[in-house]
């Protein structure tokens, strides 16, 4: 029980934490997410360490926080959208430090710092250009549809592990993810289609078809998320990504089903939503 009320507090508090950096103001989503990026990222290069490979962590880390920057500036008109060019040469500049490394398998740890970046920095990047429509000529901050992307993203999770811990019989990948069971992904799956349908009629800037696509790609794309930080841990040897996070493990934890379905997301909206 008392287990229960940490994990529900530390969820309450996480969730306004974020929603207020959605919410409030351009630069207050700016410093939250930017602070999110980095633990993650940070998490990332230590599960790796315990994994066996050595990443260049601040190297990574200065790379994430510049990418992110980057595309903020760009997403909010404050620098010429084409210096998105410049993001290219963040993953080949963190190659450079490799020409200097004396260990062993110097290669593959530059692979690992890269994955890093691609893996966790683009996906919270690319939320800024979410947070800014792309078909006005001066930069209009809005950011419901974001917040209508995590409400179904929590509303999936959430009921993913009630069915999932009610009902719970048939696993699907017992050798990666031991809970994770057929149940509780068609238990989410329903509510988040139902969520997707309920948000279309309060935030109207996407129809019902793409709010029913978004939830959709959460729902294959988030699990897949899911799966592959689950294969990462059990590589590594641990039960969560951290512990900053009481009854919830690491940010990492939090924001697996985010990073797969984020970059997804951001190609069905540019190219099919009309914002």
């Amino acid at each position: 029980m008392k287990g229960l009320v940490k994990r529900s507090i530390t969820g309450i508090v996480f969730a306004a934490v974020m929603l207020a950096g959605i919410i409030i103001h351009q630069y207050v989503f700016a410093i939250v997410f930017t602070v999110f990026l980095l633990l993650t990222l940070f998490e990332f290069y230590k599960i790796s360490e315990n994994i066996g490979y050595e990443p260049s962590t601040k190297i990574g880390l200065i790379s994430g926080f510049l990418l992110f920057i980057i595309f903020f500036f760009a997403a909010n008109h404050l620098i010429p959208q084409k210096f998105i060019a410049f993001s290219i040469l963040i993953p080949l500049a963190t190659l450079l430090p490799d020409l200097f490394d004396k260990r062993k398998n110097g290669f593959k740890n530059s692979m690992i710092t890269i994955a890093g970046i691609i893996y966790i920095a683009l996906p919270f990047s690319l939320l800024s250009f979410i947070l800014f429509p792309a078909n006005v000529a001066e930069p209009e901050f809005y950011p419901w549809i974001l917040i209508g992307i995590f409400i179904i993203i929590w509303m999936y999770d959430s009921m993913a592990y009630v069915f999932g811990s009610w009902l719970g019989k048939h696993k699907i990948c017992q050798r990666i993810s031991p809970k994770k069971s057929w149940e509780g992904l068609i238990g989410g799956a329903v509510f988040a289609v139902i969520t997707s349908v309920v948000i279309s009629k309060f935030f109207l800037e996407l129809g019902m078809i793409d709010w029913i696509v978004i939830s959709l790609l959460i729902i294959s794309f988030g699990t897949s998320g899911d799966f592959f930080e689950s294969k990462l841990k059990r590589e590594a040897g641990v039960k969560d990504s951290g512990s900053i996070l009481p009854g919830h493990g690491g940010m990492l934890d939090r924001f697996d089903t985010v990073l797969f379905a984020v970059p997804v997301i951001f190609v069905w909206i540019y190219l099919f939503g009309n914002i």
